[in-house]
């Protein structure tokens, strides 16, 4: 119930008591005993009445703002210079000799009435209005006074001070350097006192003079600058002077950036008694020298690349393509064999959009060639480019199929993947012993629709033809696979090019030769090395169109550089554009040619077909 009145301290007890019980005939039971004891708790705090400002309870106005003390200050000392220069103007021209006294005693005058004034507010800094005799002309007067000016002219083209004068300088040059030792605490103290304040000539022009000073400095630093350049500017060296001075590879390296930026402007940065040539000389010595290439594969990269990716190519040669493995797609998916390996420690990503087997490993806590997976058959190691010759093949279930320089069965384990383990596929290589790893790796996969052979390529026409499709991955000199093989910088001349080409073109016949043109889907073959020379690669296809009945087709690939139908002094056919470039320094994996030919007719032009 509700409270009627206070009731005494034991009746409340009581009432307190017969609570708990009911309580406790209701089911609850509570412990005194346990409860703590409780505190006051939080008071709100309560709120002061308002009080007004002591200028407002004053009677003030609101809308005059009252001025700083520091500023109240500043005016008082500019009041009292001007004064005392004006002062002094005056005296000077009435021809008067005992200034101090006199002008102690203004100064006195001028500091009491600027006391008496500064109490007031001040708009815009008004100059004090003077109460004494001189009143006059003591009042500072808005604007540039002539009158002024020229008593200040005639004071400072005087030669000879009264001992007045020098000691009312005395005292302007204390005021001065007492205003100095508060200047940077008056600026310091914030903007909207300075803004407020009336802006003297002096400290225009001393702004102004600032500004200037500024402005002469940069301009100073920039010809400098222009000088330094000047002084350093590249100069081509003579041949004799490369062979004679000792290989510092910095040196050398910074002569390689000099002439790249030379030959890439080489109309204005060029020197006038030197050529072209010249400075291409000097660029291949120096690439020789740094990167450790002969003369002839720099002069053939010379010739493919433009001078400033050349500088890429050979860069990105030097680092490692990044690991890439391949997913059995017969045992496994891509996205279990991820989550297998990520679980291991492996640190990998999707190769890309262009490839829906292929993954990219950054790192592994564990060998990536070792683990259970790799041992079950899920995945096998395999370069990024080495998936675009068989991706460009599109093989199909049923087919019949040769891959003709089969080792070591990365291409062929996918051929067979994507089969499905259908058809027949026909791997053959030249080296009997390079056949062992092909059965390996066709056992570790799961692979059993494939038969390994060791025959000669350009002999296997006589063996077995009629195949619906053909991959040639041909035997090159390597140059795309410089990371992998750096022997290749010093190795390869030029005749070891041309009998890889001859071997090349004898090849391509023969794989020609194995296709059936009347496939209901097929009689493509696909060619592809791991060079970037045109010797390679247009030139044998270009050699093929001529010799077979053939045709270029889209690869399928979408992504690459196109081939070349123009190189040098040679023109190929203009469907070589459909041909396809990798290279390291623009898709980060080693170099590759991709071409994708047609077969289209079983006989061979300039041999009568056999009689049936």
């Amino acid at each position: 119930g509700t409270w009627s009145r206070p009731r005494p301290r034991g009746e409340l007890a009581s009432f307190h008591l017969r609570s708990v019980r009911s309580a406790s005939r209701m089911g609850r039971k509570k412990d005194l005993n346990e409860l703590g004891k409780r505190g006051p708790g939080r008071k709100a705090k309560k709120q002061q009445p308002p009080e007004l400002p002591v200028r407002l309870k004053e009677g003030d106005s609101i809308g005059i703002k009252k001025l700083g003390g520091r500023i109240r200050q500043r005016s008082k000392r500019r009041a009292i210079k001007l004064a005392a220069k004006v002062l002094l103007a005056e005296q000077k021209r009435k021809g008067k000799k005992k200034l101090s006294k006199a002008v102690d005693v203004e100064k006195m005058q001028i500091e009491s009435s600027i006391q008496e004034e500064s109490s007031e507010s001040l708009e815009g800094l008004q100059p004090p209005v003077f109460s004494d005799e001189n009143r006059s002309w003591l009042k500072p007067v808005d604007g540039e006074n002539m009158q002024t000016h020229d008593l200040l002219s005639e004071e400072d083209g005087s030669s000879q001070k009264s001992t007045g004068e020098e000691s009312l300088l005395q005292t302007l040059s204390d005021l001065d350097s007492n205003s100095n030792l508060e200047t940077e605490d008056e600026f310091s103290s914030g903007r909207e006192d300075s803004a407020e304040e009336p802006v003297l000539k002096v400290e225009k022009q001393a702004r102004k003079l600032d500004k200037e000073k500024a402005r002469s400095r940069k301009l100073e630093r920039k010809e400098r600058q222009v000088a330094a350049a000047d002084t350093e500017a590249f100069e081509l060296p003579r041949l004799e002077d490369l062979v004679d001075e000792s290989q510092d590879l910095q040196n050398v390296q910074h002569r390689i950036r000099e002439v790249v930026h030379v030959l890439c402007n080489f109309r204005s940065l060029r020197q006038p008694d030197r050529s072209r040539k010249e400075y291409l000389v000097v660029l291949m010595k120096d690439l020789m020298t740094y990167y450790g290439y002969n003369e002839f594969l720099i002069q053939m990269f010379m010739k493919l690349f433009p001078v400033s990716e050349l500088i890429e190519f050979l860069e990105s040669c030097e680092v490692q393509r990044p690991v890439t493995i391949r997913t059995n797609t017969l045992k496994t998916r891509r996205r279990d064999l991820a989550q297998a390996l990520i679980s291991r420690g492996v640190n990998l990503d999707p190769i890309g959009k262009w490839s829906k087997v292929g993954l990219v490993v950054y790192d592994s806590t564990v060998p990536v060639g070792a683990t259970p997976e790799y041992l079950a058959g899920h995945y096998i190691l395999q370069g990024a480019s080495s998936l675009m010759p068989v991706m460009a093949l599109a093989p199909r279930e049923g087919e019949r199929i040769l891959d003709m320089c089969a080792a070591p069965g990365g291409k062929t384990t996918y051929i067979a993947a994507l089969m499905k383990n259908t058809g027949l596929l026909m791997a053959n290589d030249a080296n009997r012993d390079r056949t062992k790893a092909i059965v390996g790796n066709l056992h570790r996969l799961g692979i059993h629709n494939a038969i390994v052979c060791s025959y000669d390529g350009r002999k296997f026409p006589a063996v077995m033809s009629g195949f619906d499709r053909v991959l040639l991955d041909a035997p090159c000199s390597g140059t795309g696979i410089v990371s992998k093989d750096p022997s290749v910088k010093t190795s390869k001349a030029e005749k070891d090019i041309q009998r890889c080409a001859h071997q090349q073109k004898e090849l391509i016949l023969a794989a020609i030769d194995c296709l059936d043109a009347k496939s209901s889907t097929g009689g493509f073959l696909v060619y592809s090395t791991c060079s970037v020379l045109v010797e390679e690669n247009e030139w044998v296809i270009d050699y093929a169109l001529k010799m077979r009945h053939v045709k270029l087709v889209a690869t399928g690939l979408n992504f690459g550089n196109e081939g070349y139908a123009k190189y040098q002094e040679k023109r190929f056919h203009p469907s070589l554009l459909l041909t396809r470039r990798f290279y390291p320094h623009t898709h980060n994996m080693d170099g590759f040619f991709v071409a994708k030919l047609k077969k289209f007719s079983n006989n061979i032009p300039g041999v009568a077909s056999p009689q049936k």
